[in-house]
């Protein structure tokens, strides 16, 4: 009797009748955990449809419910951890378009930068690989029949295919991903996204429209003069008044210069991808509109952009150069900048002594580099008369900011005043250097101005992007802004030698980098080519949210770049929707 109750309850296994107590309990848990890694009850159903979704998968393969919903919540709370490693780092959220980004040298990069993290990371692979093989070994339940399984997985699939199309699916977790919630939903959203997809195909605008927006006339010239253009973008600077925290007269120099104009400056990025910005500026588009191409764009672009800065100043006559703080091989800055326009690339390798630069990559020190650019610029101007544009990248002030780069002894009284501010090791160390910095600044506009005493200039300052170090100064200091504030930098505006200025001092607008090149021009009063003419016409429509602008005519606009051969998109694909 009894061998036939153990026989009678096996086949009922096999059947598909799991026990109801322990299966519950570990749903319920598994839900819970799930829930408390979302911090939103908006998307939770979305994520609990797609937890159900990759649970009734996995159910195919291990044939138990127990183990399936079990690895299920293991891959949820695995993806959710990754996506806050990433969001603290870049204040952005997972998605699977980053994928790609694991095998483009980001992750010797984040070795060298954040040990710290990456051993985080690693120690936290090899807790999931052991836990996973823990519950495939030891946790099995009550098997369920194959067609019971796939019964299931078609009504999952369905389920999450509801979930997708209600008002917590895709769509909505676009724009989340500057928001510190909604970990997991956001990555499975990417997953069912064509527009996360695109961007492995090649370059494709996100933001485009199926009808082009007629470029507009051509605008004159506001002045007589041609001044040199100089840009300077500070690596990782950011103006500490955004935190409220007070700054010096020698840094409120820089940032907010007093016969200059200053505002705040809306980046793509943060903690890291400086070209991102290098590229916004000097093509007036935004990185973000190419998705985890952004991060290729100076790879995949090269040869693509065809209206950019270098290319309108050049057809005005000016001579146009680059010097980066990096070597020639980095990346495909010498390429893709020699596609957009800037005849001379000049590299750390290529200044001549007694610039040194295997001593400057000890540091990255800006009052080296900072000081050879000078020199080279000087003879530059001496040899070519012709009006010149300057771009020059720094990297003295990248993070982490626990290595002491401003040695002992220069600089204390700064760094005092900061720590006195906030105390906080990294942020004495950040300001310090950005003391150095406006220090040097000073000492070589002095110079210019001696050196070329009627030779009328525009210089522009302008910061790349945040430094992680900002994430732990908000955190202090509780500031609860918005979720785009970490996307925050400044830019300064100041000229020398010109007569007649057509921007007036202190506080000017908000703007987006994608537009700093544009307002650059009209400050220098330079004509502006029909594109930049048209670009200038949609300021009002973004002003400081270029690719977060719902603007019809910015996808309009995009349209007619790519109609016209000025943009080449690989492939060239239709709009998204």
């Amino acid at each position: 009797m009894a061998e036939r109750a153990n026989s009678s309850i096996a086949e009922a296994a096999c059947q598909g009748h799991p026990d109801p107590m322990g299966s519950t309990l570990i749903v319920v848990a598994v839900v819970g955990a799930v829930a408390l890694t979302e911090r939103s009850t908006e998307h939770l159903p979305f994520a609990i449809a797609a937890l159900l979704c990759n649970a009734a998968l996995l159910l195919i393969f291990v044939a138990d419910f127990d183990r399936a919903i079990l690895l299920a919540g293991i891959v949820a709370i695995a993806i959710a951890g990754a996506s806050t490693v990433k969001f603290d780092h870049s204040a952005l959220k997972l998605t699977i378009s980053d994928l790609p980004l694991v095998f483009a040298g980001t992750v010797p990069f984040l070795a060298l930068q954040y040990p710290r993290m990456m051993l985080g990371m690693l120690v936290s692979i090899v807790l999931f690989v052991a836990v996973s093989i823990a519950v495939l070994l030891y946790a099995a339940g009550p098997p369920i029949s194959l067609a019971f399984r796939l019964l299931l997985f078609n009504v999952a699939v369905i389920g999450f295919a509801a979930a997708v199309a209600t008002k917590g699916g895709v769509a909505p977790s676009r724009l989340m991903l500057t928001q510190r919630r909604g970990f997991y939903s956001t990555f499975m959203a990417s997953l069912v996204d064509r527009v996360c997809w695109r961007q492995f195909g090649g370059l494709a605008l996100s933001d485009i429209a199926n009808d082009p927006l007629p470029l507009k006339e051509a605008t004159p010239a506001r002045s007589d003069d041609s001044p040199d253009i100089i840009i300077i973008q500070h690596e990782s600077v950011f103006d500490p008044r955004i935190f409220g925290l007070p700054v010096e007269p020698i840094v409120e120099e820089l940032l907010s210069p007093a016969d200059g104009q200053h505002g705040r400056l809306n980046v793509d990025i943060f903690g890291g991808g400086s070209w991102q910005s290098e590229f916004s500026l000097l093509t007036g588009l935004s990185s973000a509109s190419f998705g985890s191409s952004a991060y290729y764009l100076f790879k995949k672009g090269a040869g693509r952009f065809h209206s950019s800065l270098p290319h309108s100043l050049a057809s005005l006559g000016y001579r146009t150069t680059l010097m980066s703080s990096c070597r020639r091989g980095f990346l495909s800055y010498d390429r893709f900048y020699s596609s957009i326009g800037i005849h001379e690339r000049m590299f750390i390798e290529d200044l001549p002594p007694p610039f040194d630069a295997r001593c400057f990559e000890a540091t990255n020190s800006d009052a080296m580099f900072l000081d050879a650019v000078i020199d080279a610029h000087i003879k530059s101007v001496t040899d070519h008369p012709a009006p010149h544009f300057l771009y020059v990248l720094t990297n003295f002030n990248h993070g982490p900011h626990d290595r002491r780069l401003v040695p002992a002894g220069q600089f204390e009284k700064q760094r005092a005043f900061a720590a006195a501010s906030l105390p906080d090791a990294g942020y004495a160390e950040y300001y310090a250097r950005l003391a150095k910095t406006a220090s040097t600044w000073q000492k070589l506009k002095r110079r210019l101005a001696s050196r070329f005493p009627g030779r009328p200039m525009l210089i522009v300052h302008y910061g790349d992007h945040q430094p992680v170090l900002t994430r732990r100064i908000a955190h202090r200091l509780t500031c609860r802004g918005d979720a785009r504030d970490a996307f925050t930098t400044f830019y300064a505006i100041e000229a020398l030698n010109m007569s007649r200025t057509p921007f007036g001092s202190g506080r000017g607008a908000d703007l987006d980098i994608a537009f700093l090149g544009t307002v650059a021009l009209q400050h220098a009063g330079l004509p502006l080519d029909p594109v930049f003419s048209t670009r200038a016409s949609l300021l009002d429509d973004c002003r400081e949210a270029y690719f977060g602008s719902a603007s019809e005519r910015k996808r309009q606009f995009h349209r007619t770049l790519v109609d016209l051969g000025l943009i080449d998109l690989v492939p060239n694909v239709p709009p998204a929707r």
